[in-house]
């Protein structure tokens, strides 16, 4: 068990071995009631979207929730290792979630064939969850493209990745930090939106 354990690699596949196991002991358990239709594709591609949203909004909270208030507590012959290290991993792992969540989110709406009732706000057939779904999509597209296009460039002047002035550092840093504070702010009502539309409408 330790060897699994020891190595994120061994415990995602072991994870992911566990998962598969147990779909088929349901499917066997439960003969007649699972079965590898468009119903269940529909349901996995909802899977794989909240796997990748959690690792998203996950890594989004651990910046402003860990990172942020204590960065200032850290001495300063620490930070190096928070700058050169953890924050590009974590920004690497930020990125590529919250590309994988708006992808399965977009290919998830189209599944359950409502991709334009939801980007319309459900202007166009009045229905309350694409009202709902949609508010919550594009919440997290607008949280998507401060990712993509402020935070990240934002983060590569102020960690370095990319060369600036000492001046331009502090203002991206700052930048960097106020999107991300942006994009907290909209997580609450985006989550809203969209656990809301499975469960109330």
């Amino acid at each position: 068990m330790a060897a699994i354990l020891s190595n994120l690699r061994n415990t995602v596949i072991a994870g992911i071995v566990l998962t598969v196991i147990m779909v088929i002991v349901l499917m066997q358990w439960h003969v007649d009631t699972i079965a590898f239709d468009m119903a269940w594709a529909t349901f996995a591609m909802r899977w794989l979207h909240v796997i990748c949203g959690v690792m998203w909004i996950g890594i989004l909270w651990y910046f402003n929730f860990v990172q942020i208030p204590t960065m200032p507590s850290i001495p300063d012959e620490l930070k190096p290792a928070v700058g050169k290290h953890i924050a590009p991993a974590a920004l690497w792992w930020f990125r590529w979630g919250a590309m994988g969540t708006i992808v399965t989110g977009l290919i998830l709406a189209a599944m359950n064939g409502y991709i334009v009732e939801a980007i319309s706000l459900g202007l166009t057939d009045g229905v309350p969850k694409h009202t709902a779904i949609g508010i919550g999509m594009w919440l997290g597209t607008i949280m998507w493209f401060n990712v993509w296009f402020i935070i990240w460039p934002a983060q590569q002047k102020a960690l370095g990745i990319v060369d600036a002035e000492p001046d331009v550092k502090a203002a991206s840093a700052r930048t960097a930090m106020l999107f991300s504070r942006t994009n907290t702010l909209l997580s609450f009502p985006m989550l809203y939106a969209m656990v809301s539309a499975q469960n109330i409408y």
